[in-house]
């Protein structure tokens, strides 16, 4: 059984070299800290295994969620990295940033402030169904139970 999920096929081309580069490459980036939010990765990563166990997909999304919820909306360092005019440069981005600074913060917390509610109810909705769930279980469980008692 074939366990790649990407079939490459071409004249010439050493597959098993190819993907034996390309994992290493994500292993070393990994490592160096480039792909810094593994967690959402990670999701998606094992989205068809976790299929199977729906509590652990949803809490694993949730905790994604609460981690990534919040927009940065802090100042960044402008830079410029042509050499030729890159003071001036760097003076015109900083200049254009000043003014539409208002209108970014704006949006900004306008989108955390939806971000945020989107969280707050897929929480709220998640605790009233696993509420409904346990107390319908505690009811099967009692119904079974009485059952058991009486023939």
């Amino acid at each position: 059984m074939d366990t790649e999920a990407v079939k490459i096929g071409a004249k010439n081309v050493d597959v098993s070299a190819l993907m034996a580069e390309i994992r290493a490459e994500v292993a070393r980036k990994a490592s160096e800290g480039v792909y810094t939010d593994l967690r959402v990765a990670l999701a998606e990563k094992t989205n068809l295994a976790q299929l199977k166990d729906q509590d652990g997909f949803f809490t694993l999304y949730l905790e994604s969620l609460r981690e990534a919820v919040a927009i940065d909306i802090n100042d960044f360092p402008i830079v410029e990295r042509r050499r030729a005019f890159s003071p001036l440069l760097v003076k015109l981005k900083k200049s254009i940033w000043n003014l539409l600074k208002f209108y970014t913060y704006r949006l900004w917390s306008q989108q955390n402030q939806v971000n945020s509610m989107m969280l707050a109810l897929a929480e709220e909705l998640d605790d009233r169904y696993r509420r409904r769930i346990d107390a319908l279980e505690e009811r099967v469980r009692d119904l079974e139970s009485k059952r058991d008692i009486k023939p």
